[in-house]
């Protein structure tokens, strides 16, 4: 294959830019931010979990806490109407009296038990209570981490992508100006080569493959038409010649 010098000049002009947008690709995709907000959603789903248990538990804690209140309240109603009878002197058998009296202490007996158990319903729920406070304030705390990483990787995305869009407008045209065959050989190495399609021969040294060429392949290269499209014996790629190859 044959090319104009200043086609193969430009063809590493092309190779250039394609190292430029796949430098800011792996930039793009290695952001310390992508790490950090992966590791603050894991965090933030455990605390939205524990968050919704603890609620759970207030929840429970305050239905519990309505009926035990209740149970108090029927046992304070029946002793006070069983106080009442007593006081009025309605009833007048012994009998009737002692078993009136005996129910009364009962009732008494059996308020203070439910009583106790209202308190201990409350105190469960004061610390579930807590537990949702300080829960709720850790979601938003790490929901704020996150807001600020993807902020912060959201602004670098659109510095990576504007200066993509710069590069690829500017391949573009250059592209337009080196020969389809030159260029269609370039990619297609540029795809088995990790990206590298065209390197710049310097100081007898490929600059892709960093090997120098021996004297054989220098004096290959010296009696090279200055038109011919020459590939490293060492990684294939295509061999740009310049005034600073050392020929």
């Amino acid at each position: 294959m044959n090319a104009a010098p200043a086609d193969q000049i430009r063809l590493l002009d092309v190779q250039s830019l394609d190292a430029r947008l796949q430098q800011l690709a792996h930039k793009r995709r290695s952001l310390p931010e992508h790490a950090e907000i992966e590791s603050l959603n894991k965090d933030l789903t455990q605390l939205r979990d524990l968050l919704v248990a603890a609620q759970t538990e207030e929840s429970d804690c305050a239905r519990e806490q309505i009926k035990a209140e209740q149970d108090v309240d029927q046992v304070r109603q029946r002793a006070v109407r069983d106080q009442q009878r007593l006081d009025s002197g309605a009833v007048t058998s012994p009998k009737d009296l002692e078993n009136l009296q005996r129910e009364i202490v009962s009732l008494a007996k059996r308020q203070g038990d439910l009583e106790d158990v209202v308190l201990e319903v409350m105190e469960r729920r004061e610390s579930a209570q807590e537990r949702v406070a300080e829960l709720t304030e850790r979601v938003s705390s790490v929901q704020a981490k996150i807001d600020d990483a993807t902020a912060r990787r959201d602004a670098a995305f659109e510095q990576f992508d504007g200066e993509a869009a710069s590069a690829t407008k500017e391949r573009e045209v250059i592209s337009a100006s080196v020969p389809a065959d030159l260029l269609k050989l370039y990619d297609k190495l540029r795809l088995q080569q990790g990206g590298v399609g065209a390197a710049r021969l310097f100081q007898r040294r490929c600059e892709g493959c960093r090997l120098e060429l021996n004297i054989t392949e220098v004096n290959e290269v010296k009696a090279a038409a200055p038109d011919a499209v020459l590939r490293c014996e060492n990684c294939q790629r295509i061999l740009v010649r310049t005034s600073e190859s050392g020929l």
